[in-house]
């Protein structure tokens, strides 16, 4: 299984523009400049043939931070996120020269893959993570069809995933629950064990010996 790991480029330029008063953004202006970001952001990556996984604004000192994540089946590796920030700064660049400001002032741009502790909320993240240990609520109905008191935690790896449902191997048991019984799913990080690893492979003190006789 491959490993999915994080992987983080940054990009962008300063842009001009005073600083709000005491470096505070109103929560919804916030909100609107993230609603334009999608607008210009997401038909980028969708054209690109991933999936936009997220996309926030935050303020940090006198610039704005633009964080987007993005995944695909398979992963995403270090030069894919690179294309994708490049090609996300070049539609900024354009939307900005036709429409004016999408980001008031100086801002980050910052675009990566998602970790391992980004929750499994949709059919497409448990799929992508088929074979991993996760953590996941179960809310109603469980593998025999019965409703249990309330909302129970299960660990399990998982085994399979489509648009209807999530199955986990639990304890050495299948159980199979609709998307619409789970709550975010976690997925688990596991350490391999020291008798679990590969045995170093044997030199050939042979070699070794014929070297010897060489320099001799």
């Amino acid at each position: 299984m491959t490993q999915r790991g994080r992987a983080t480029r940054t990009a962008g330029r300063p842009r001009g523009g005073p600083a709000p008063r005491g470096g505070q953004v109103p929560r919804g202006d916030l909100a609107a400049r993230r609603e334009r970001l999608r607008a210009v952001i997401a038909p980028v990556i969708d054209g690109a043939g991933y999936d936009l996984e997220d996309l926030s604004v935050s303020r940090a000192g006198r610039r704005h931070v633009v964080r987007v994540i993005v995944d695909a089946d398979g992963g995403i590796n270090l030069d894919a996120v690179a294309d994708v920030s490049r090609a996300v700064s070049a539609a900024l660049d354009a939307a900005e020269e036709t429409g004016g400001d999408i980001v008031a002032g100086e801002y980050q741009l910052e675009v990566s893959s998602p970790g391992v502790d980004r929750p499994l909320t949709l059919p497409r993240h448990w799929r992508r993570n088929v074979g991993r240990l996760a953590r996941v609520t179960v809310r109603s109905a469980g593998e025999s069809g019965a409703r249990p008191a309330g909302d129970r935690q299960v660990t399990g790896r998982v085994l399979a995933a489509d648009d209807e449902c999530v199955v986990l191997e639990i304890d050495g048991a299948r159980a199979q629950w609709p998307h619409t019984d789970l709550g975010p799913g976690r997925v688990q990080v596991e350490f391999s064990r020291l008798d679990e690893l590969p045995e170093p492979e044997d030199v050939d003190d042979d070699d070794d010996d014929d070297v010897e006789d060489e320099e001799r």
